[in-house]
């Protein structure tokens, strides 16, 4: 069976409060998957969720948690295929998120994204919705697995065009605006596998909240190439420590989860 090594990592960048969340299932035995503690485990079948919120403070630190309870919640309570899983779960945490807004008119507007990933002996599946990306390292260099929800492909696409310069879609300042969210309305944008991606060894899996772009791909790349031997704590650790390192001022929460396969015994 294929086992896989898992950690999560948190920083608030900037902020004073912390709006993401993230789970693994199952959890580690040192507590229930909070980004904010590095967890390590090997597991013949993983579910990792992230989730960054929004709606100011209390509002998207509430979103984002309740997003990924009831995520896991659903996805371990389910049969049928994985694919149609992720989609029903995914369900399950936007109606979580309309339900506590009926009951709680004052949270109207708050929302988060939701990148989750199962992996089991076939490989990695996945169901996104929002900015939060899902990269995929292998051989040194770094694939984005899942699509942006954001305005910035768009602008990027405007750029390509010659409707725009490549600096100024880079400094949009709709650059970060979402088409798609987790807000307990119909959800616009989603975005899913339609099978396995079978992984290799010395592969590794990170589920990101957005504060991560502050790092360029080829950092990313040069630092899980030099952590990659280490283990995923060590891998992400070391992404949280460079982009605090850089400290902007405007830094958002950063969370980072990574996974990768290991050798697969029998």
């Amino acid at each position: 069976m294929q086992a896989y090594d898992h950690a999560a990592r948190a920083t608030k960048g900037a902020r004073d409060y912390q709006e993401d969340s993230s789970a693994f299932w199952p959890a580690d035995k040192r507590g229930a998957g909070s980004a904010e503690l590095p967890l390590t485990a090997s597991a013949t079948r993983l579910i990792a969720v992230l989730a960054d919120g929004m709606g100011g403070h209390t509002a998207g630190a509430l979103a984002s948690r309740m997003a990924c309870k009831n995520f896991i919640a659903a996805y371990t309570d389910l049969n049928g295929s994985r694919s149609d899983r992720l989609i029903k779960s995914l369900q399950s945490a936007n109606d979580s998120i309309a339900a506590e807004v009926d009951a709680n008119p004052v949270l109207s507007g708050m929302g988060t994204t939701l990148v989750a990933a199962v992996f089991t002996h076939e490989g990695v599946e996945w169901v996104s919705v929002g900015d939060s990306p899902l990269l995929l390292y292998r051989r040194g260099e770094i694939a984005l697995l899942n699509e942006d929800h954001s305005l910035a492909p768009e602008l990027d696409r405007m750029a390509a065009e010659g409707q725009m310069t490549p600096e100024q879609a880079k400094s949009d300042p709709r650059r970060h605006m979402l088409r798609s969210a987790v807000t307990g309305d119909e959800l616009d944008l989603v975005d899913v596998s339609r099978k396995p991606l079978l992984l290799e060894e010395g592969d590794y899996v990170i589920l990101a909240s957005d504060g991560l772009h502050t790092l360029e791909v080829p950092e990313i790349e040069r630092i899980v190439a030099a952590y990659a031997n280490d283990g995923a704590e060590a891998v992400a650790n070391a992404l949280i420590r460079a982009v605090e390192a850089i400290r902007d001022p405007h830094q958002d929460n950063t969370t980072v989860m990574a996974v990768r396969p290991l050798v697969a015994t029998v």
